[in-house]
């Protein structure tokens, strides 16, 4: 069946759907998209807008992510849902032939600017040695019929790296919402029996690794008040910025070893604006006893984002001073702040390690 999406306001004890308002037209996702990619649930730099292909089409969109892996955005329009398949999966077999050359010369011409710099801008570190390594594709439309879904399911059973996402608009009063909902959750990609593999291990969708830098910070803060932190640039804590309430942390500290791994509590903050749960009460940290540095900002510096330190309240499922530390020959390290982190040896060394079930929450 087509999918769709129903909201519901609770006034009291009973609900009240929300109407459904004009759905937006395929130019208007285009804009939405274009100027904030994020709205797909993912960080993303928009690299390209109307790229001509060699076959004299158009494609809508083509963006990029923090891990180098190009996303292709077609928005459906009017097409049938055989052709807007079609399409999508034409201008894939181009894109997926784009080396790394390909993409800085386009995305430096679309942007305005060099490549490196822009990426860097949205992701807090530079562009991976690999561009392109994983493609997905995407089908953006305004409605979804129970054709493009048929279509669309029966692919990924193959493997083929596609997937559909529509937007609805709900009114409520004089509000008004943009609602997504994806065709497949993406973090649970079937491999068809046959089908290539990626160059990269699988994310599982949660786990992410965080550098605990002492340099003017203190571990026993973190470990004691349930916070990891980083700040200084954009680069230091660019990807600390996007980790979800919810996920996991496995907290890693150079020289050392990991030290932690916990539930994220809610979105970082910065550091004059950052909360820690404590005793089962919200508390001010800079308000704390606090043995570390957390301040970056010279008397009359602008305190923007970017210098700031950034603050990502925990829950520990498991926390060790630092001269407990775990590591062992294989174990995942990365100098970056924070990123996926995807090997499973690790994240089971560390779930033995700690005692913890690898499905803790």
């Amino acid at each position: 069946m087509p999918v769709e999406m129903k909201m519901w306001r609770i006034d009291g004890d009973e609900p009240q759907p929300l109407a459904t308002a004009l759905l937006p037209a395929e130019k208007d996702l285009h804009q939405f998209l274009a100027q904030d990619p994020s709205l797909l649930g993912e960080r993303l730099l928009v690299i390209g807008s109307e790229v001509l292909t060699p076959y004299g089409k158009r494609l809508d969109l083509l963006a990029i992510d923090g891990d180098g892996n190009l996303h292709l955005l077609e928005l459906k329009r009017d097409k049938t849902p055989r052709e807007v398949v079609a399409q999508v999966l034409d201008y894939g077999s181009w894109v997926s032939t784009l080396s790394r050359e390909d993409i800085i010369d386009r995305a430096s011409k679309h942007l305005g600017q060099d490549f490196e710099v822009a990426f860097e801008k949205v992701f807090g570190s530079p562009p991976p040695d690999e561009l392109n390594g994983e493609l997905n594709l995407t089908i953006v439309a305004a409605e979804l019929d129970s054709s493009s879904e048929r279509i669309v399911t029966y692919l990924r059973s193959f493997g083929v790296p596609v997937n559909a996402v529509f937007f609805s608009y709900l009114e409520d009063e004089d509000r008004r919402y943009l609602a997504r909902s994806w065709l497949v959750d993406d973090h649970a990609v079937p491999t068809a029996p046959g089908a290539k593999k990626g160059k990269r291990a699988q994310w599982n969708g949660q786990d992410w690794y965080v550098n605990f830098g002492t340099h003017g910070r203190d571990w026993e803060d973190g470990r004691k008040l349930g916070f990891v932190s980083a700040g200084g640039s954009a680069r230091s804590s660019g990807t600390l910025r996007t980790i979800p309430a919810g996920d996991h942390v496995n907290v890693y500290i150079p020289g050392s070893g990991y030290v932690g791994v916990g539930v994220t509590l809610a979105e970082a903050k910065r550091f004059d604006a950052a909360l820690v749960l404590q005793d089962g009460s919200w508390v001010s940290l800079h308000e704390q006893a606090l043995t570390g540095n957390y301040e970056h900002v010279e008397p009359g510096q602008l305190a923007s984002d970017d210098i700031v330190e950034w603050v990502l309240p925990v829950r520990w499922l498991a926390a060790v001073p630092m001269p407990d530390a775990f590591s062992e020959p294989g174990i995942f390290y990365n100098p970056n702040t924070s990123c996926k982190l995807r090997q499973e040896f690790t994240l089971s060394r560390l779930a033995d390690h700690f005692g913890l079930d690898k499905d803790s929450e």
